[in-house]
């Protein structure tokens, strides 16, 4: 129960963790990549080769959902009302894959947070007339509720899920996403993702009052995506890591906005320790996914060289007054991390 607790509190409380890069024993900062405890790759080490892997966020896209309108709404209708719902990708949304020597290696966790575009169109000749047109009323009211928030997330591979359709704020999953052709064209750094069936999930079954309908296939997703390299791994033929690099992503341009190039893009593995509290204290355990935002190239450098990154993290919360803003306050600090490898695991 009292890990059950924390964790929602953490949540609720709208933690942020303090990630920094500190200077090195010679005087030049280094920033911190994934701090996680090892830069091994389980896939490749399968198969040990030389080569370059790079993970890839998503720099732009679209998505697409063709959806039955009746079997949303729990018709018994025998023929299929077809309506097609388009939304545009958010920018820089951190949905990482894996890329060894140019070709599609895996997906990681994370998400992408979906745009409703200006248009629906069915066979019932529903048109472009923006998120108020007709087909967009037609959906069940929990989704239309949620039309804009909904993300695309990947889940992490020891949950036994894939890919998911969800509301951003509540968590809530309308559908999870089974199968499909997986593609990366190298050559236009685009990833594309076609023919994946829709699902409905088991809350979203019983939100609508037909629980028998949980695991009922409802549509088609597909999605289509520009990629962004934020990592690069040189491996050599033992499948070890050779050197390290976190790509300039030039955003926004030289001099338009001052602050920190290298910023923590995504926090990862939140887990509160199982041994309990202490004093009224516990233990959390999280890594980090680092993007550098400016616009030269940071090397990542491994121990033993005294160039490497150290990794302290701070957690603070908003708190006080009705709506927890009131406050800014530190409830946490950790030891320093030695980052010996490279920016991933």
């Amino acid at each position: 129960m009292l890990k059950k607790t924390l964790i929602v509190f953490t949540f609720c409380a709208l933690l942020l963790l303090g990630n920094y890069a500190v200077q090195s024993a010679t005087g030049r900062t280094r920033s911190a990549g994934r701090s996680t405890p090892n830069a091994q790759h389980p896939t490749l080490n399968a198969q040990p080769r030389t080569g370059t892997l790079q993970k890839m966020i998503i720099e732009n896209g679209n998505v697409t959902m063709d959806l039955d309108l009746n079997g949303l709404n729990g018709s018994n209708s025998l023929v299929a009302r077809p309506a097609e719902f388009r939304f545009a990708v958010a920018a820089n949304s951190f949905f990482p894959i894996l890329i060894f020597n140019n070709q599609l290696r895996g997906l990681e966790p994370g998400s992408m947070a979906l745009i409703p575009s200006a248009g629906v169109s069915s066979v019932g000749g529903i048109g472009d007339a923006g998120v108020d047109a007709p087909g967009y009323n037609n959906l069940p009211a929990p989704l239309n509720a949620s039309l804009k928030q909904l993300v695309v997330e990947k889940f992490p591979s020891n949950e036994g899920l894939g890919l998911a359709v969800r509301d951003s704020n509540t968590g809530f999953t309308f559908f999870n996403v089974e199968g499909g052709q997986y593609n990366y064209d190298a050559k236009a750094q685009a990833l594309s993702i076609t023919n994946s069936r829709l699902v409905i999930s088991k809350e979203f079954a019983n939100a609508l009052g037909h629980a028998s309908a949980a695991g009922e296939v409802v549509g088609r997703i597909s999605i289509g995506a520009a990629m962004q390299t934020i990592e690069v791994n040189q491996l050599d033929e033992n499948g070890d890591v050779k050197s390290a690099s976190l790509p300039a992503l030039h955003q926004p341009g030289v001099g338009t906005v001052p602050g920190p190039d290298v910023i923590v893009g995504d926090l990862i593995g939140l887990d509160q320790q199982d041994n309990g509290a202490v004093d009224g204290r516990v233990g959390l355990a999280l890594g980090t996914d680092a993007c550098n935002k400016g616009t030269e190239n940071t090397a990542w450098i491994a121990l033993p060289s005294n160039n490497h990154p150290f990794i302290p993290q701070n957690l603070y919360r908003m708190s006080g007054g009705a709506d927890n803003t009131q406050r800014f306050e530190q409830i946490g600090q950790s030891w320093g991390k030695h980052a010996f490898a490279a920016a991933s695991a």
